[in-house]
């Protein structure tokens, strides 16, 4: 069992679990920052910025209340196979010179 005089006794073991515990938070916080920040969640961000879970709210914002674009996505190209229609080229006629039809009509007459 650990007492806190062996926690006083030790201080680089309670550095280095502080250390660890600090990565993890910040690790998990950027990521769902990130994500809340892509996707416009004002709510979401403050909360997570402010509030400190050591990873928790991260995580469950990241699995739970993220849009999945990226799953939606591939749900609806998986029922219907990919195939892109060939648009037909649209035929082009030559511009029409009006200038010199008009003169040669002039001439004629």
């Amino acid at each position: 069992m650990i007492t806190p005089y062996d926690l006083y006794q030790q201080p680089l073991k309670v550095l280095f679990g502080l250390a660890l515990v600090t990565l993890w938070s910040l690790v998990w916080q950027g990521i769902a920052l990130w994500y809340a920040a892509q996707e416009k969640k004002k709510g979401w961000f403050i909360a997570l910025l402010i509030l400190n879970t050591v990873g928790l709210l991260p995580i469950i914002y990241l699995i739970w209340f993220r849009q999945k674009k990226e799953d939606e996505k591939e749900m609806e190209n998986d029922d219907e196979p990919f195939v892109e229609e060939a648009k037909p080229k649209a035929k082009r006629s030559p511009p029409k010179k009006k200038g010199k039809k008009v003169a040669e009509e002039k001439t004629e007459e």
